[in-house]
C-alpha cells in the first residue's frame, strides 16, 4: 500500500466533514490550559472549533503518561459523542522530556501513545523534535528514521499517522520519511516553528510537500494574535488549499492571562475569514 493509498483509507471521514473546500480548524488542548484533560473537549465545542488535539501530559503517574487511563480515555470518547467534536488527534508530549533521538525510555511512550491515540478512535499522533531533542545532525536523523521504522509497523495495524513535527526542514524531513519505509510517517507541519525557528520559506514548503506528505498542520506565530506577526497567513491558507489539503488545521496560540476565550475566538474568526 502506498502513501496516497493508505491516506485515503483513513481520511474519509476528516474529507467528508470538509464538504468543500473549507479547512477544518482545531485546536491544541494545551494552549486551552488543558492538558491530558477531557474538559478541553466542551471547551473547543464553545469556542466553535470543529476538533481538539488532545495530549497525554509529562507528569507521570505511577510510571504511566497521565492520559492512559482507561476511564479517562471513556471520559474523552463520552464528551466527543455528547458535543459532536471529533478528537482530531494527539501529541506524546513526553518526548519533550524523553527525546526519541537518544533516550530508549521514548520508544514506550510512543508505543502507549499509539494505543492511546486508536482507543481514542483518532489517526494523527505528533511526535515532538524541539530544543535539546532536536534532530541537528544527519546521523540523529538517520537513527529516528530507523526507530520509526519499527515504531510506524506497529502504528500502521491500528491506523495510526505518525507526525513529525520538528524543527528541520521539509527536505529533511522527507529524508527521514524514506528512511523509515513507512507510509504512516508524515510531516505535521507547524508553520509557527518552520519560520520563527527554522526560518525556512513555509509557502513554498507546503506547495513542495503536498497534502500526501502532511498529515496535520499547527497555525500559530511569535505574537499571540494571528496575522500581526510576519508570516503571511492569507498565502499559508491559499496554499493549504492549493494542495488540496482536506484535514486539520490546529490553533497552537497563546491568550492573555484571564483571556483566553477572546483570544482564541479572535485566532479562530482570523482564519475562518481568510
Amino acid at each position: 500500500m502506498n502513501r496516497r493509498q493508505f491516506l485515503g483509507t483513513i481520511g474519509a471521514a476528516g474529507a467528508v466533514r470538509a464538504a468543500g473546500p473549507k479547512l477544518l480548524v482545531g485546536v491544541t488542548d494545551w494552549n486551552l490550559k488543558l492538558t491530558a484533560d477531557p474538559e478541553s473537549v466542551p471547551l473547543a465545542k464553545k469556542l466553535g472549533f470543529d476538533g481538539v488535539q488532545v495530549s497525554f501530559g509529562r507528569n507521570l503517574v505511577d510510571g504511566r503518561l497521565p492520559g492512559d487511563s482507561p476511564d479517562l480515555v471513556a471520559r474523552y470518547l463520552k464528551l466527543s459523542a455528547e458535543h459532536g467534536l471529533p478528537i482530531d488527534g494527539t501529541c506524546v508530549d513526553m518526548l519533550h522530556t524523553n527525546g526519541l533521538k537518544s533516550d530508549k525510555l521514548a520508544m514506550k511512550w510512543v508505543a502507549d501513545s499509539i494505543r492511546l491515540t486508536a482507543a481514542l478512535k483518532t489517526k494523527v499522533l505528533l511526535l515532538p523534535f524541539f530544543g535539546r531533542n532536536a534532530m541537528k545532525t544527519e546521523d540523529e536523523r538517520n537513527y529516528v528514521g530507523d526507530v520509526l521504522r519499527e515504531l510506524a509497523a506497529e502504528a500502521q495495524k491500528v491506523g495510526v499517522i505518525l507526525g513529525l513535527e520538528d524543527e528541520n526542514s521539509a527536505e529533511e524531513n522527507v529524508r527521514i520519511m524514506d528512511r523509515s519505509r513507512a507510509e504512516n510517517v508524515l510531516v505535521y507541519y507547524d508553520v509557527g516553528n518552520s519560520t520563527n525557528i527554522g526560518g525556512y520559506d513555509v509557502v513554498k514548503e507546503i506547495r513542495w510537500l503536498g497534502k500526501d506528505r502532511i498529515c496535520q498542520i499547527h497555525l500559530k506565530d511569535k505574537p499571540m494574535y494571528l496575522g500581526d506577526g510576519k508570516i503571511r497567513f492569507a498565502d499559508v491558507i491559499a496554499a493549504i488549499r492549493e494542495i488540496g489539503f482536506t484535514g486539520y488545521a490546529n490553533l497552537e496560540t497563546e491568550s492573555r492571562p484571564g483571556a483566553l476565550e477572546e483570544d482564541m475566538r479572535r485566532n479562530l474568526g482570523y482564519v475562518r475569514a481568510l
